[in-house]
């Protein structure tokens, strides 16, 4: 399906004619409505029914820049499904995008393999003041300057309102028009590419949002109700008419990277997808991403999968870097946040006991749940084994979006454990070979939370806001009703103008001292460790003492890397073996409050061809 013109859904320019497609199995007739500037109806055409539920139509004149909508019941007009843009929010007109109106700037670019991946998440609406996309693109050449070598981008699928972090989109297709235009979009990815700078976008396969989202009136096969998840009935993937269903998403995988020139996705909560099928929709995704727009440059897949599904992650060797999809790495996190910030609430129980030993084994292996039962889902097994992976086959994170707007306050973690702690795992992520994630803002220990916002009107808008504050009163610091009122309501515009960095705090000695950190640590890797990871195919071996860890990863070629971290007081103490080599070292020493490299001549033993004939 790597041909645009082989797409069924949305509106597809042809010349001076659109062909318009509505896959509607509810509706025995459709129409389409071309309608002005203020909403008015130019132009009523009919849409003609096709096998399968489809109805379609080709209308003359209504080119790049037109605007409709479907009329799928005499009181009712909807936009289009699969919109590629909706100037006036998820419930006015859809607009024609013709994809060629853009002329890209770097139309050779191919991509870059995933070993180099260094990424950076942001959310476009509080990444700057502005809340745009082409404010985002002035910030591109200071992250190129620091190292980054991909940004992803949190979803800019439609949603209702203007603030919202994206996951309850209802038009997968288009821009939300406050972040700006198509073009936009294709801008801020034309400027990223010219400064060598891939582009990642968190895609939301697994539920639409509860306002805006017309399927169920016209398409109800969109949904199987035989399946349950945390937003309701199931997306449709193995029910009766799911072909459409699956179709749709993937077009909609190769628009935004086909289309949009994107270099890859990351999936969000995969574990919700209910599929059945011989082919799972990740896989389907996956081979569709390979054989299209993957034939020509390096694309890449990213999950978000709380079962630790292995199975998803093999690499094909003989296929090259792009093969083989790579997972966000939970565990990773909550094992170096226990570290960091001792807190053992929520999900964090399962990783108190021995949480240096568990931030070894997820360095070394990736999972740390491998099968094993996880108290906090109820004794259940989780996870499969994941020693066998190369170490890029996992994305390592202090910090994302879910895990900062997850706590009541939204604090991030320079606000809840000692600087020294946060640097030296700082230092465990940007120096192992697995690969690093940074959240906006990090580079700077910035002090702005990011709390949970939204912009949701009448009782969805009340329920959203007393819902955000009773799932804490399970937490001992809310169990009072009154305590629960100081979290802050996520539909308020305070809530949102809070969470925008600040980025002045670059600027102060703290946030200069971050920065130059995070960019010492980025350039040792990329002149250290970025030579040795292709040859990198599985996962290491790792010790812990105490409040120490060491873990080895060998190359193909018998080099070994080695990191070396201890979070107390001094540096520690670790035998070497007489055909052994320590290639990083790092300590914390909290007792003057600051992280430093520890131990006579260890950045001299950052040598990437240092072998240890015993590994």
């Amino acid at each position: 399906m790597d041909d645009l013109a082989s797409f069924r859904f949305g509106a597809l320019p042809l010349g001076d004619a659109t062909r318009f497609g509505l896959w509607a199995p509810g509706c025995r007739e459709a129409g389409l409505e071309i309608v002005g500037a203020q909403g008015e109806v130019l132009a009523s055409h009919c849409l003609q029914p096709a096998p399968g539920g489809w109805h379609q139509a080709t209308v003359a004149g209504a080119g790049h820049g037109t605007r409709y909508r479907f009329r799928v019941r005499e009181d009712l007009a909807v936009p289009d499904p699969a919109s590629r843009f909706n100037p006036l929010g998820v419930h006015g007109p859809s607009e024609v995008v013709d994809p060629g109106h853009h002329a890209w700037r770097h139309p050779d670019w191919a991509g870059r393999p995933w070993h180099e991946a260094v990424v950076y998440e942001l959310h476009v609406g509080t990444f700057t003041p502005d809340g745009t996309l082409a404010a985002a693109a002035a910030r591109l050449p200071a992250l190129q300057a620091l190292g980054i070598t991909a940004v992803e981008l949190m979803p800019l699928a439609a949603f209702p309102g203007r603030r919202g972090w994206g996951y309850d989109g209802v038009l997968p297709f288009a821009v939300h028009a406050p972040y700006g235009t198509p073009e936009d979009l294709k801008a801020f990815v034309d400027t990223a590419h010219g400064l060598g700078l891939m582009v990642l976008l968190d895609v939301v396969y697994n539920h639409f949002g509860p306002d805006g989202n017309y399927l169920g009136v016209y398409c109800p096969p969109f949904v199987n109700p035989a399946h349950h998840t945390p937003w309701g009935a199931a997306i449709n993937l193995d029910g009766p008419q799911c072909e459409a269903v699956r179709r749709y998403f993937v077009e909609n995988a190769l628009y935004w990277v086909q289309t949009c020139r994107l270099d890859g996705l990351r999936l969000d909560a995969v574990h919700a997808l209910f599929d059945g099928s011989a082919t799972h929709l990740v896989e389907e995704i996956a081979a569709a991403l390979r054989d299209g727009p993957g034939r020509e440059r390096h694309v890449h897949l990213v999950l978000e999968n709380e079962r630790n599904a292995a199975r998803l992650l093999a690499r094909d060797r003989a296929a090259g870097g792009g093969a083989g999809l790579a997972q966000w790495n939970d565990d990773w996190h909550h094992a170096a946040h226990v570290v960091a910030s001792g807190e053992t609430d929520g999900y964090y129980a399962d990783y108190a006991d021995e949480p240096v030993a568990q931030l070894a084994r997820a360095l070394a292996e990736g999972f740390i749940y491998q099968g094993q039962p996880s108290a906090f889902a109820g004794g259940a097994a989780r996870g499969e084994p994941s020693a066998h992976l190369p170490p890029t086959a996992f994305v390592a994170f202090l910090q994302n979006h879910d895990q900062i707007g997850n706590r009541a306050l939204g604090q991030r973690l320079d606000a809840v454990a000692p600087a020294a702690r946060v640097e030296a795992l700082l230092g465990c992520l940007l120096l192992s070979p697995q690969v690093p994630m940074l959240f906006m803002g990090e580079e700077f220990a910035a002090t702005s939370p990011f709390l949970y916002f939204c912009d949701h009107e009448g009782a969805l808008a009340q329920a959203v806001t007393s819902g955000r504050r009773e799932e804490f009163a399970r937490f001992a610091a809310f169990a009072d009703p009154a305590a629960r009122q100081a979290i802050p309501d996520p539909n308020a515009a305070a809530t949102f103008s809070e969470s925008t960095l600040r980025w002045a705090e670059g600027h102060r000695a703290a946030g200069q001292h971050r920065l130059a950190f995070v960019t010492r640590l980025l350039a040792l890797r990329r002149e250290h460790l970025l030579p040795l990871l292709p040859q990198m195919h599985r996962g290491g071996r790792w010790q812990a003492q105490g409040e120490g860890l060491s873990v080895a990863w060998a190359a193909a070629d018998g080099t070994c890397w080695r990191l070396r971290a201890h979070f107390g007081d001094g540096a520690g103490e670790w035998p070497v073996g007489a055909h052994e080599h320590a290639v990083f070292e790092l300590a914390a020493t909290l007792g003057d409050g600051r992280c430093r490299f520890h131990g006579p001549g260890v950045l001299a033993t950052l040598e990437p061809a240092v072998r240890a004939a015993g590994e």
